[in-house]
């Protein structure tokens, strides 16, 4: 009995270690649940700069029905009339200058901005010696004669600026297709009087912009570019220039520098 005894004592003893053995082990645990990583810094919001250079042509003719004064050698009396055939050929030539900006990104996907810029041109229509031969209508027999007897030698667009809106959607974080309308300006010179007028007007366009580096992006642009007709008061109290319309194509290719004032530019390498 005795020894019944020790064998229960010692098992007894046995299970209490294992139990004390089994209480110290780690228990089984769920799984962590899975947090989606936070969305990446905008990249787009700022103020930039930089330069484009391109290529315009003019969708009119840049100086379509170009009245001319005529005038009478019976009494003196001047006519305002069409008076140099086509009007010139459509111009065409190197558009650069640069431009200045910011823009706003929202959310993932979307931005909306501001950007003006300057162009200078090379863009010249062609000139036109071929005049109109008019009767005088007061004294049969007589013809009126243009003033400006060497023709006109064409119209150019020296230069203009735009200021517009902006709003595109982000492809991927680092690409954005945007379009982009406002208001332009722009000086014209030429024709027979040798005139020179600044017009205003509207434009609207888009294109897509790539963020290569943290602070850089390069675009590819187009615009189309409206100038309503204008003039300047001239001799005889006619408008010289009144009925040149310019009507302007214009693609270019730019390269931005992103300032990130306010905040460190992310690495696009981390996207």
């Amino acid at each position: 009995m005795k020894k019944i005894g020790l064998i229960a004592a010692a098992t007894m003893a046995a299970l209490s270690v294992g139990a004390a053995v089994a209480a110290d082990l780690p228990g089984r645990k769920a799984a962590p649940a899975y947090v989606p990583p936070p969305p990446p810094p905008p990249l787009w919001t700022g103020f930039y700069a930089g330069l484009n250079l391109g290529g315009g042509w003019s969708a009119n003719s840049v100086n379509p029905n170009q009245l001319t004064p005529y005038v009478s050698t019976a009494d003196g009396q001047l006519f305002l009339l069409p008076g140099n055939g086509n009007g010139g050929g459509n111009a065409g030539g190197v558009v650069g200058g640069g431009q200045v900006g910011y823009n706003y990104q929202f959310g993932p996907s979307f931005l909306v901005g501001i950007e003006t810029d300057i162009q200078g041109t090379s863009m010249r229509s062609g000139g036109n010696n071929n005049f109109v031969l008019y009767p005088d209508p007061n004294f049969p027999g007589n013809y009126l004669y243009p003033l400006s007897p060497g023709g006109n030698p064409g119209i150019a667009l020296n230069w203009f600026g735009t200021v517009r809106g902006r709003a595109g959607y982000l492809i991927t974080p680092t690409l954005l297709l945007y379009g982009t309308a406002g208001f332009a300006y722009g000086g014209v010179s030429g024709g027979y009087s040798n005139f020179s007028n600044t017009r205003t007007g509207w434009t609207a366009g888009g294109g897509v912009e790539w963020m290569f580096l943290p602070n850089w992006s390069a675009k590819a642009e187009y615009l189309y570019t409206d100038l309503n007709s204008g003039g300047a008061t001239g001799p005889f109290g006619f408008q010289v220039g009144y009925h040149n319309h310019p009507q302007i194509n214009t693609v270019r290719a730019g390269l931005n520098y992103h300032f990130n004032w306010g905040a460190s530019a992310p690495a696009i390498a981390g996207y």
